[in-house]
C-alpha cells in the first residue's frame, strides 16, 4: 500500500472520529439543555405555587365580598376598592400596634444580634479548655421545644412582676440565642485567624477584635441575624398573647385577632388589614435579600 493511500485511510479515520466526537459532545449539549429547562420549569412551577396565595391575598384586599366569593374567581377586581385599605387601618388602632410591634422588633434584632455575637465570638475565635462541649450543650437547647419552657418562664417573669409589660418579650433576647449564635460561629470561623492574631500583637483586646474586625467582615450574616429577629418578632402572636393584656400594648398579630373579631364576616376589610401587615416584611425582604442569601449561604461553608 502506497504512502497516499495510507495518508487518506488516516485522514478518513480522522474524520470520522472527530464526527462521532462532535455528534457526542451535541448529544451531551442537548441532554444538558433539556436538563435544565426540565429543573427550571420544576422550579417556575413552585415559585408561583407558593406566590399564587399572596397574589390571591392582594387580589382580595381590592375586592368587594360579591367578588370574593364569586365563581369562577375573579383576580382583576373591578373596581380596585383602594377603600378597603383605608377603612381597615382606621377601624381599630393599627398605628399602635404598628409602632408597638416595630419597638420589640428593632430593641430584640439588636439585642439578640449583639449577645449572639459575644458568645458566638468566644466559640470561635478564642481557645479555651471544654469549649466544644459547651458549644454542644448550646446546641442541644434548640431541641427543647417552646412548650417545655412556657410554664417556667412564665412563673419567673410572673414573679419579677414583668407580666403586662413587654420585658418578657425583649429581655430574653439579650442573652442570645442557639440558633444564631451557631449561625455567626460558623461565618466567624471562615475569617482568616491571621486577622484576629495580627490586631491582637497591636495591643487590641478581645471586644475590640470583635467589634473592629469581626463584626464589619461579618455583616451579611450579621444582616441574617438581624432580619430573621424582625420576621419573628413581625408575626409572634404566641408570646404576646401570654404577656400582654392590656390593649395599648398590642401587636399586629393580636391587633388582627382583635379586628377579626369585630369583623369576622367583612373579608375584604380581613384581607386587605392582612395584606397591609404582610407588605411590610415583604418589602425588607426584598431590598435585603442579598445579603440574606449571603449569610445563609457562606454559614454553610465552614463544618461544626
Amino acid at each position: 500500500m502506497t504512502d497516499e493511500s495510507l495518508r487518506s485511510t488516516h485522514e478518513i479515520e480522522l474524520e470520522s472520529r472527530r464526527t462521532a466526537w462532535q455528534a457526542r459532545k451535541r448529544h451531551v449539549a442537548r441532554k444538558h439543555t433539556v436538563g435544565k429547562l426540565l429543573l427550571s420549569l420544576a422550579v417556575y412551577t413552585l415559585a408561583v405555587s407558593f406566590f399564587l396565595p399572596l397574589a390571591w391575598l392582594l387580589s382580595s384586599s381590592l375586592k368587594n365580598d360579591k367578588q370574593i366569593f364569586a365563581l369562577p374567581p375573579i383576580w382583576i377586581p373591578k373596581p380596585v376598592m383602594w377603600s378597603n385599605y383605608v377603612e381597615a387601618l382606621t377601624s381599630a388602632r393599627f398605628d399602635l400596634f404598628f409602632r408597638n410591634t416595630l419597638l420589640i422588633a428593632s430593641v430584640t434584632s439588636v439585642g439578640v444580634a449583639l449577645s449572639s455575637a459575644l458568645v458566638a465570638y468566644g466559640f470561635s475565635r478564642i481557645e479555651w479548655p471544654g469549649r466544644d462541649v459547651l458549644f454542644f450543650f448550646v446546641l442541644s437547647t434548640m431541641m427543647v421545644p417552646y412548650q417545655v419552657t412556657m410554664i417556667p418562664l412564665y412563673i419567673v417573669f410572673s414573679k419579677l412582676e414583668w407580666v403586662g409589660t413587654y420585658l418578657p418579650l425583649i429581655v430574653p433576647y439579650f442573652t442570645g440565642s442557639s440558633f444564631y449564635i451557631f449561625l455567626l460561629r460558623q461565618f466567624f470561623r471562615m475569617i482568616p485567624m491571621e486577622l484576629t492574631d495580627a490586631a491582637r500583637i497591636d495591643g487590641c483586646s478581645e471586644l475590640g477584635i470583635m467589634w473592629r474586625v469581626i463584626l464589619p467582615l461579618a455583616r451579611p450574616v450579621v444582616t441574617v441575624v438581624v432580619l430573621f429577629r424582625v420576621l419573628d418578632a413581625w408575626g409572634d402572636f404566641f408570646e404576646p398573647l401570654i404577656y400582654i393584656s392590656r390593649l395599648r400594648q398590642y401587636t399586629l398579630s393580636l391587633g388582627l385577632l382583635l379586628f377579626q373579631g369585630m369583623y369576622f364576616t367583612e373579608w375584604h376589610l380581613l384581607m386587605a388589614a392582612s395584606a397591609a401587615i404582610t407588605i411590610p416584611v415583604v418589602i425588607v425582604f426584598f431590598f435585603t435579600q442579598r445579603s440574606f442569601i449571603e449569610g445563609v449561604t457562606f454559614t454553610g461553608l465552614h463544618g461544626v
